[in-house]
């Protein structure tokens, strides 16, 4: 009874610009799709151009990296168990024949036991792997113990 009369025209103009507003907004949301999936589809080819050549001599030291390392024991308790996580962080080259060194450090910070062996398998670019590796009698008196990687053999993939 007392409602206040809303002008049609002025309705109109209303619905008119929030199309326009929904309009504008579809295509900036288009434009960024697009210039995304172009950048995307350029990215893997210079990804792969720049991994075909490698950049330098192989360097394992730097290439492989220790994720991680533990320390157990085998059932007797006699043998030392190193569960290791190493990475290939390299784009061109596959590392084989990786040699360790272990070292089981006693109480004086002087090293007690150091061994040296191999890490079965290969790594190739990019790849991650865990290995259990047998090691040594594990020495009595150890405080604190180290895994550390010597050399590798390289191939280029």
């Amino acid at each position: 009874m007392f409602e206040v009369p809303v002008d049609k025209q002025e309705n109109k103009l209303q619905y008119e610009r929030i199309g326009i507003s929904i309009l504008v907004l579809l295509v900036i949301v288009g434009g960024v799709y697009y210039f995304i999936s172009k950048r995307a589809s350029q990215q893997p080819a210079a990804a792969a151009s720049a991994a075909a050549a490698p950049s330098g001599p192989a360097d394992p030291i730097h290439d492989l990296k220790i994720i991680r390392a533990t320390l157990n024991k085998d059932p007797l308790g006699a043998t030392a168990v190193w569960l290791v996580t190493i990475e290939n962080k390299s784009a061109s080259y596959t590392y084989s024949g990786i040699r360790y060194e272990t070292s089981y450090i006693g109480p004086d910070n002087k090293a007690i036991v150091v061994n040296q062996g191999t890490v079965p398998g290969s790594y190739a670019p990019g790849e991650q792997q865990n290995s259990e590796i047998r090691d040594t009698q594990y020495p009595n008196g150890t405080s604190w113990y180290r895994f550390k990687i010597l050399d590798a053999k390289s191939s280029l993939r």
